[in-house]
């Protein structure tokens, strides 16, 4: 528009017309330089890059394609009508730093696993005591805290500073359970001034293999920046995630193998964040045996509860998720349904995992479509739904994923086994028998669950030796959660015949 106007000024003002080849063409030269520096470098899916170039010519720059993947030239405009018409979920595409790490992406594209492991189901006990320790008003106020910063995009103070406060969040959470064996940093990035946020929690066995789940701490709006309150996108994923680790510090759980929390910056501008952290982790061999990515959590779109992404994901690990959630949650208190769906090139974070070789899992709110219609806008709010159940689901999902991952081998004991182990209790003809003389530890109160979660009976311990008349048991697992007097929680599976 200024453009114009200077040009209509040159016109009706003769004493200017010598100069106004050389100042047009510095109007262009300007005008021309605006509009490169609009564009950047990505990879995306090539049916997709051909939809935009029709929708939007001006707006995308296809570059080369294999393996139905195209390496693109694509405009800060034609990145939102990517997602306003051609997707419903996610960037749709992956920053590239450079045309020849846009034509390298390509050409490497193979998502060859790096190794896949074997994953078993064995602790039942401690998982029965983490889903009862699940809290949906953390989850709650910790999606409603998120969207109190008006904006957490990538580029803004608000994005940085909800990073920042972040790590001193999940920082105190640790000191308030006493964890040593924890540790929070930021993950500095060079395409974005936001860093992601990554909890550590040391395995005590072999720390050298790792355990992920992710989600992304960013919003955007199609609408106003600046008013991209992101509640289910992603405030949702990173308030599952961090229930799920306060659970498990509750219960005192403490990892064989290293977990890591990730809250991932700058995912909607083309997954900047977990592509620089996975593409590290994979040229320093780091040994990530599986990754779960949480990326919405809080809308209820469809008659499942979870819907897994099978594309571009671990088909292995998918199998595993939804094998928990068959040994964990078919029915009772905490069921939860799922069925699978697609979600397409550059869809969430997991993507950046996945192009790296390891095995990753997304399990999501929704089949595709049927998602929340308002992530993006401005009307991404927590009063859009006002209760995060949905959200519970998950969390139980990702304690479950960690709890079993995390342990050494299918053979190895569950991490209150051990101390368990010098307990003896067993249930014969409807009696519950203990002593509890071996254990150095004091206990006050018992409580006994069935599998489902359902608290089949709570006792007050006035001996260390004693029998408890129970409820007529059937014939299955239970298990026994021993309170010791500082508060803390040790669990047994007993088994009645």
């Amino acid at each position: 528009m200024i453009y114009l106007k200077i040009i209509n000024n040159l016109q009706k003002n003769p004493t200017m017309k010598i100069l106004s080849p050389f100042i047009a063409l510095l109007l262009f030269s300007n005008v021309v330089l605006a509009q490169q520096q609009d564009f950047f470098y990505a990879t995306m899916s090539a049916q997709h890059a051909a939809e935009l170039a029709v929708e939007a010519p001006g707006e995308i720059e296809l570059l080369s394609s294999q393996n139905n993947i195209a390496a693109v030239r694509l405009s800060q405009v034609g990145s939102h009508l990517l997602h306003e018409k051609i997707l419903a979920h996610g960037p749709g595409y992956i920053f590239r730093t450079s045309e020849n790490d846009a034509f390298t992406a390509i050409r490497t594209n193979n998502r060859n696993t790096r190794a896949e492991a074997e994953f078993t189901i064995t602790e039942d006990a401690v998982v029965t005591e983490v889903l009862n320790t699940i809290d949906i008003e953390n989850i709650e106020a910790h999606i409603m805290e998120l969207e109190s910063y008006g904006t957490r995009f990538h580029n803004t103070n608000s994005g940085m500073q909800a990073a920042q406060d972040l790590k001193e969040k999940w920082e105190a959470m640790a000191a308030a359970y006493d964890r040593s064996d924890v540790s929070v940093r930021l993950f500095e990035h060079n395409n974005t001034t936001m860093p992601s946020v990554i909890l550590t929690i040391t395995g005590s066995q072999i720390p050298e293999e790792f355990v992920v789940v992710g989600g992304h701490l960013d919003s955007t709006s199609n609408q106003n920046q600046t008013n991209a309150p992101g509640a289910d996108d992603d405030a949702s994923g990173i308030a599952t995630i961090t229930e799920a680790t306060r659970a498990l510090f509750e219960i005192g759980f403490v990892p064989q193998r290293t977990i890591e929390i990730m809250a991932y910056a700058a995912e909607e501008v083309g997954l900047v964040g977990s592509n620089e952290i996975a593409t590290q982790y994979a040229e320093d061999n780091v040994n990530v045996i599986a990754v779960a990515q949480f990326d919405m959590t809080l809308f209820n779109g469809s008659s499942n509860d979870v819907s897994f992404v099978t594309d571009f994901t671990n088909a292995t690990l998918n199998t595993y998720m939804m094998s928990l959630l068959d040994h964990y949650n078919a029915s009772g208190e905490h069921q939860v349904t799922y069925g699978t769906s697609l979600c397409n090139y550059g869809c969430s974070d997991h993507a950046s995992w996945t192009a790296q070789g390891y095995m990753a899992s997304f399990p999501f709110e929704a089949n595709f479509g049927d998602h929340n219609g308002s992530i993006h806008s401005t009307n991404d709010t927590f009063n859009l739904v006002s209760t995060a159940s949905h959200s519970v689901k998950f969390t139980k999902l990702c304690s479950e994923f960690l709890i079993e991952i995390a342990k050494a081998d299918a053979s190895s004991l569950g991490v209150n086994e051990s101390i368990a182990s010098n307990l003896v209790m067993y249930v014969q003809d409807n009696v519950l028998v203990y002593d509890l003389t071996l254990s150095t530890k004091k206990y006050e109160t018992l409580k006994l669950y069935a599998l489902d979660g359902r608290m089949i009976l709570e006792e007050q311990l006035a001996t260390e030796i004693g029998r408890i008349e129970t409820l007529q048991l059937s014939t299955g697992i239970y298990i026994a959660a021993l309170q010791e007097t500082n508060g803390k929680i040790v669990t047994k599976k007993l088994v009645v015949k």
